[in-house]
């Protein structure tokens, strides 16, 4: 007998959002119905019990796919099956995969996939919004490791009012339009577009997209808690040496730390420097014992250097170049290349300009169009 278990999320304006969970896709780990007006997503979850021998990042693949039959259609023409990802498509893969990826365990390795399927949609609620909810609810009734839950709202200013995901026709008339990730305690990802704006409404737009995402979040927790998956499962994917790891931050942090906070602007003489406090450590140990340990020495070490460099930038206010925070980029030189004309396609003007920030080299290149193909509300000036 099938016993979905149902919870309602309300926006502040009224509207409401219900993930529903034990009714559909029973083989994934974990699977989550998410129904906002008619609007209907299904994602689900599946991890491998082990990890790659030898994997020592995070497989993660997140796949959105909006079906033809959401909008009551059906492929035509010559193929008559569903195309490849659509760009819209592969957007939302990445802000799902942005605001997911860093909360997995740093040592879990396994593989793991998370599919959101678009099932129904009227064209008035903005499914993108919801993709992220509806992902990490469906690891929220799941065994698999995961720090979260985390959500993801679309925060818009209309006539000086902020609506949380607000549909089609009213993102029209905002001025401003935010993606916002968050955990309940921190926010993981923005992104958007907006005119001028100053400061403190960039914050007043962060702030509500975080009261927002705190409700979400407590909804799959307690949702978790009525499934019984708050325990998870136990996972063996890296082979560790705390007494050599302790050994690594004991004979090279302090080392490191020192090339970290000279500010060295030559950053191959300075890896080069990074390198060698590594291969001292080595030096230590016979070829043999290289063969089994050197692979966790490399690990180590690229902890405390990670380490190092935070502690130098956050403690004294300073990047590894020697700069300040408040510093730009040090400019070595700026020169134009070249400008030329060139009347065709209805562009006036074109040229570009290389200048040098210490060792890379940057070029701008850029196009004028025509005053006369300019829009209306442009031609004024």
């Amino acid at each position: 007998m099938i016993n979905p278990i149902v919870k309602t999320i309300e926006l502040p304006d009224g509207r409401t959002i219900t993930l529903e969970t034990g009714k559909l896709a029973k083989q994934a780990d974990g699977s989550v119905m998410l129904r906002m007006g008619n609007t209907m997503l299904l994602a689900t979850v599946c991890a491998a019990k082990d990890a790659v021998p030898g994997t020592d990042f995070m497989p993660l693949q997140v796949e959105y796919k909006e079906k033809y039959s959401a909008f009551g259609r059906f492929p035509g023409g010559f193929t008559k099956r569903e195309g490849r990802a659509s760009d819209y498509e592969i957007l939302t893969c990445r802000l799902v995969d942005r605001a997911l990826r860093p909360l997995f365990p740093d040592n879990f390795h396994a593989e793991v996939y998370v599919n959101i399927i678009l099932f129904s949609a009227d064209g008035v609620d903005m499914p993108d919004s919801l993709a992220g909810l509806a992902a990490s609810a469906a690891l929220a009734v799941s065994d698999i490791p995961f720090n979260g839950p985390i959500s993801e709202v679309r925060v818009a200013r209309i006539d000086g009012q902020f609506v949380i995901n607000p549909t089609f026709e009213q993102l029209e008339k905002a001025d401003m339009d935010l993606m916002v990730g968050a955990t309940y305690e921190n926010i993981m990802m923005v992104e958007g577009e907006m005119k001028e704006v100053s400061e403190q409404e960039l914050l007043a737009a962060l702030k509500a997209a975080h009261e927002a995402i705190k409700i979400q979040c407590k909804a799959q927790m307690e949702l978790a808690e009525e499934v019984g998956s708050t325990v998870k499962r136990e996972y063996c994917h890296e082979v560790n040496d705390e007494e050599l790891r302790q050994a690594v931050h004991d004979a090279c942090y302090a080392k490191a730390y020192a090339i970290a906070s000279e500010g060295n602007r030559d950053k191959h003489a300075r890896q080069d420097a990074f390198d060698a406090i590594r291969e001292e450590f080595k030096a230590q140990f016979t070829e043999e014992e290289l063969e089994e340990k050197a692979p966790l020495i490399d690990r180590y070490y690229h902890d405390v250097e990670k380490e190092a460099m935070r502690r130098c930038i956050l403690d004294e206010g300073k990047r590894l170049d020697g700069r300040t925070f408040k510093k730009p980029s040090f400019i070595g030189g700026f020169h134009i290349l070249s400008v030329e004309l060139r009347p065709r396609r209805r562009r006036a003007l074109w040229g570009f300009v290389q200048y040098t920030t210490n060792r890379p080299k940057r070029k701008v290149t850029v196009w004028l169009k025509k005053r006369k193909t300019l829009p209306a509300h442009r031609r004024q000036r």
